[in-house]
């Protein structure tokens, strides 16, 4: 199962965040915003950060079929640049995903070694 932690919306110029993840930090909530709304601004479309079923994080893009102004190409660059530079980011919210959600704590002891 796909849970999606958030996302923004350049059609309808709208951003959203899961309400169950609200115990995040300001932070971090603001960072994930920042993110989604830059990639979209930038790129177009519709883009999204979810867990899949295994609690790692993963980003995704889309576009409506008549969207000529949709950037293909920059949006899998972009996605790559996010990932490389967010990648401490998305290892904590990994480990946040697996200890709260699906209650595995052997992460915890992985990250102690």
């Amino acid at each position: 199962m796909i849970t999606v932690l958030c996302g923004a919306n350049a059609y309808e110029q709208k951003y959203y965040f899961n309400e169950d993840f609200n115990g995040l930090p300001a932070a971090i909530k603001d960072e994930l915003h920042i993110i989604c709304v830059l990639f979209t601004e930038e790129i177009g479309g519709i883009f999204t950060i979810s867990f899949d079923e295994k609690g790692e994080v993963f980003l995704s893009t889309n576009a409506d079929e008549e969207d000529i102004l949709y950037d293909e190409i920059g949006s899998a660059l972009m996605i790559k640049e996010v990932q490389r530079k967010r990648r401490k980011l998305f290892e904590s919210l990994e480990t946040f995903y697996k200890v709260f959600v699906l209650h595995d704590t052997s992460v915890l002891l992985e990250e102690e070694d």
